[in-house]
């Protein structure tokens, strides 16, 4: 089978790994990034590299999207140069940015106006199950989509789950999101008390996680930065305001990932008893 020839916009400290596994998987890509250095490093793993997405397009039937923000995802498909200006009919474009559920839904319209098709691909986990092609894909999208989409993301994703129509991928990293800030923030409330006793954190943390206190927060501590935090609180606030919901405590949760990010880089909790 011909191998897919794949465009990735947005080749961070994410995008770079995927473009590793892609190109060990025999796929050729293509990429575009504002920071020279970071399309340098993509090329040296065997990427080609494009001047615009609309540039990029003209080379790839199927492109994913590693931006940060849904302004971003917005401006690289819609937007002056951008890849809807170029795409083919039947191409795909996948969304693995962390973006509000309606922005996905709405790239599906416009797209399919012009017979590209939109794959809803948030991802979980971290940067080093990344490093290892081991990341959580949660797609949203047409059955015909998600097949092409599982192909691609097979190289990098040990785990791929169809949750059905576009924006539901997003909205269940959404609530993966929510829950890992609210265990998060309180493992520094709870490392906190735990501080004030003179416990012996190593075993303390041994204990937790064979315990009912377990968490994928507590055994990935060390990876938390909370550096998207926020916004992962605003788009789960977006829904919350969309429903018609009240929810104090995820309300509070957005306001103290504010502070969180602050106490995780300069003075947290020690879980891992590792010397500061």
């Amino acid at each position: 089978m011909t191998k897919e020839r794949i465009g990735v916009i947005g080749v961070g400290r994410m995008g770079l790994a995927m473009v590793k596994h892609l190109v060990k998987g025999g796929y050729p890509v293509t990429v575009v990034d504002l920071d020279a250095d970071n399309v340098a490093r993509a090329q040296a793993m065997g990427a080609s590299s494009a001047a615009t997405p609309a540039a990029l397009g003209k080379l790839a039937d199927f492109v994913i999207l590693g931006v940060g923000y849904d302004d971003e995802v917005n401006q690289v498909v819609l937007g002056q140069d951008g890849l809807l200006d170029s795409l083919a009919e039947g191409a795909v474009i996948a969304v693995s940015s962390t973006v509000a559920p309606d922005t996905v839904k709405a790239l599906s319209q416009r797209a399919g106006v012009s017979g590209v098709g939109i794959l809803d691909a948030p991802i979980c986990r971290g940067r080093w199950f990344a490093d290892e092609g081991k990341l959580l894909a949660l797609f949203g999208g047409d059955i015909s989509v998600v097949e092409r989409g599982r192909l691609v993301y097979g190289t990098f994703c040990s785990d791929i789950v169809h949750l059905g129509e576009v924006g539901h991928g997003q909205v269940a990293k959404a609530i993966n999101n929510l829950l890992l800030w609210v265990n998060s923030i309180g493992l520094i409330e709870a490392g906190r008390i735990a501080e004030s006793t003179g416990i012996d954190f190593v075993k303390l943390r041994e204990a937790l996680m064979m315990s009912s206190a377990k968490s994928q927060a507590l055994e990935d501590w060390e990876q938390t930065t909370f550096t998207w935090a926020l916004k992962d609180m605003q788009i789960v606030s977006k829904m919350t305001d969309q429903a018609g919901l009240s929810l104090p405590l995820t309300g509070a949760v957005k306001e103290l990932v504010k502070e969180a990010r602050r106490i995780k880089a300069s003075n947290p909790p020690n879980w891992t008893g590792k010397a500061k």
